[in-house]
């Protein structure tokens, strides 16, 4: 009687790649991937302060060849290293092993301004000797482009001061800006309902409301509201026409009135507006701001036939969309029988 050999487990890719292997095959991705961010590389003998090892462009920052690096360590660096960028490496000398230092330095070296972040890390080697690992990164082209950034939100903070002036409420411009007062607002509405039932005519309200900033984001103060509050008025007159009538009814809220406009166009407008404040950017103190925005949405004759009665239902579309979460745009409900 035969018998079958039991199978044998299946050798997997991983299993055939020894340690040795892979450890190989790591050595040789490394220094292509330090080459590649740009990264500094220096090994040393901890207990004589030899060079071991730089990598290419560790030489080439340091100004020396690497073989006098090697037999005279540091003693070979013209002019020598800043004080403390020796400091720093004395301190990680007396660490335990495997208990790395991780430091920034900014100092002027060879006639230039230097800023750098370096791992320093001691390895114990097999034959009991200590190894000084030192990466280095250079911090300077990360900190010109946060400068850069800095300048231009500086700079458009500077323009949109200059065009809340202008056209604010406040400002020479703000009649331009297209935003009434309540009192005005409101007789314009109750013609507005009135040519609605003498000419036949269709309107549209809208309520408009700043939802409040995300959790995750600081609340604003009064300088960033003001702002968030003029971009919001702006985007309101660049998505109305010039017959549109906009309102600012309080701090917080906002209100258009449409005139031969129903309640599906309003609503695409109304959409596209809510996406545009979405995506726009507004700069306070050097911040970047974003805000959202919850509408509600009536009309005249369709959800209600007279100017309170209107208004009611706009709220209460603009409420129930703050309800579901803001940014996003709620329709009136119409009822089966409207009067007037």
């Amino acid at each position: 009687m035969s018998t079958v050999p039991p199978p044998q487990a299946e050798t997997t890719a991983a299993d055939a790649l020894s340690e040795d292997a892979l450890a190989a095959l790591l050595g040789r991705l490394l220094p292509a991937w330090m080459t590649r961010q740009g990264m500094l590389l220096a090994l040393k003998d901890a207990d004589s302060g030899a060079y071991l090892h730089v990598n290419e462009a560790m030489a080439q920052w340091l100004r020396c060849d690497p073989a006098a690096l090697r037999a005279q360590g540091d003693a070979a660096l013209e002019p020598p290293l800043p004080a403390p960028l020796r400091a720093a490496e004395q301190h990680a000398l007396q660490l335990p092993p495997d208990k790395p230092l991780q430091s920034e330095h900014r100092f002027e070296w060879h006639g230039a301004q230097q800023e750098f972040g370096v791992w320093r890390e001691i390895r114990l080697l097999p034959d009991g000797r200590r190894l000084l690992c030192s990466i280095w990164t250079d911090l300077g082209p990360q900190r010109r482009e946060q400068q850069r950034l800095r300048e231009v939100l500086q700079q458009l903070e500077q323009q949109q001061r200059l065009y809340n002036e202008l056209y604010g409420e406040g400002g020479p411009l703000g009649a331009q800006a297209g935003l009434q007062s309540r009192a005005l607002f409101d007789e314009q509405l109750e013609r507005a309902v009135a040519s609605v039932h003498q000419e036949h005519r269709e309107i549209a309200l809208v309520w408009v409301a700043l939802d409040a900033p995300r959790a995750e984001v600081a609340a604003w103060d009064d300088t960033a509201l003001e702002s968030v509050r003029a971009t919001l008025a702006r985007l309101l007159r660049a998505n109305t026409r010039a017959a549109d009538w906009t309102c600012r009814l309080d701090g917080q809220r906002f209100a258009v009135l449409m005139s031969n406009v129903g309640l599906a166009v309003a609503y695409g407008r109304m959409e596209q507006l809510r996406r545009e404040c979405a995506a726009q950017i507004v700069v306070s103190a050097g911040r970047e701001l974003r805000f959202s925005v919850s509408m509600g949405v009536a009309s005249c004759p369709h959800t209600a036939g007279e100017a309170p009665a209107l208004v009611a239902a706009c709220q209460a579309a603009l409420a129930e969309a703050q309800q579901r979460g803001g940014d996003q745009v709620a329709l009136a409900r119409v009822p089966f029988a409207v009067q007037g």
